[in-house]
């Protein structure tokens, strides 16, 4: 058996980690890789992104971040991810610190169960031809260069114009992804496992301007009304720029990113603590406020 490991490089404690779960998987006979940049540093062997999906499970120590860059490598052969929670947020990674050793057992013991999160296919087409095919667990944006102003961005579903947003971006976004950038922009929250499409601009120039909730099976095309002032991303993984004419495709992905379960579905809790709804009232505080 394999088990490759993602560990986020620049917090100390994911990397400390990393080492005891390498030490702790050798003692039972696995084999261990890791990205290059971490392998010596935590006894594991080298392993490129081209072969880190080539594993029975991916393990991610980090946070939300460092599991969606996993995601990208893994959902072409579909290998389950055990994301463990060593960042800010933690909305996507279902595991805690002391819970990590708990839950490779169970997965050892073939007890685990996964998660299957819908994924996103970005098409870029120029010339009436696909360019660039990418693939996103949280969201897929267009969004102005950072030194140019707003862009105004075409919509239409199924091939029916729908509106334009005069705006600084525009993102379609998975319910993975609406705790991310989606939830920045001020799009609509989703359980993670419904299936659908959740539609946002990004300060938008218009009052008129509302997040939508797509079936799952839309597909969202986007023209730009620029040339080489936009750009084209995916997770934040890919940075491409968008020349007038250009459309972009966006639709329900073939791929899925497997995530194994770490206790229950929690992501009601996590929304609580996190968006602090469960604060009460500073003291002194008439509770009608």
């Amino acid at each position: 058996m394999r088990v490759n490991i993602l560990v986020n490089r620049h917090r100390r404690d994911a990397m400390e980690a990393a080492a005891d779960l390498v030490r702790w998987l050798h003692e039972r006979g696995i084999t261990v890789g890791s990205d290059p940049e971490s392998a010596a540093k935590i006894g594991a062997h080298p392993t490129d992104a081209n072969d880190f999906a080539n594993a029975e499970l991916v393990v991610t120590l980090g946070g939300d971040g460092t599991l969606i860059r996993a995601a990208n490598w893994c959902s072409r052969l579909g290998t389950p991810i055990l994301g463990v929670n060593y960042g800010r947020f933690g909305f996507v990674c279902q595991c805690q610190p002391p819970d990590a050793i708990p839950a490779l057992e169970t997965f050892l013991d073939g007890k685990a169960e996964i998660e299957e999160r819908m994924m996103l296919t970005t098409d870029l087409i120029r010339n009436r031809q696909s360019i660039v095919t990418l693939h996103s667990l949280n969201e897929s944006m267009i969004h102005r260069n950072p030194s140019s102003g707003l862009v105004v961005i075409d919509v239409a579903v199924d091939g029916d114009p729908i509106t334009s947003y005069p705006a600084d971006g525009v993102m379609v976004s998975t319910p993975t992804g609406s705790t991310a950038y989606n939830l920045s922009a001020g799009g609509p929250l989703a359980d993670p496992l419904v299936h659908a499409l959740l539609l946002s601009a990004v300060a938008p120039h218009t009052l008129s301007a509302r997040p939508l909730i797509l079936r799952a099976d839309a597909v969202v095309e986007f023209s730009v009304e620029a040339d080489g002032d936009a750009m084209l991303s995916a997770d934040g993984q890919v940075q491409l720029h968008i020349l007038s004419r250009d459309v972009v495709r966006v639709a329900r992905s073939d791929r899925v990113t497997r995530l194994v379960r770490a206790g229950y579905n929690d992501f009601l809790r996590k929304l609580g603590e996190k968006l602090l709804w469960s604060q009460r009232p500073a003291s002194g505080v008439p509770s009608e406020l």
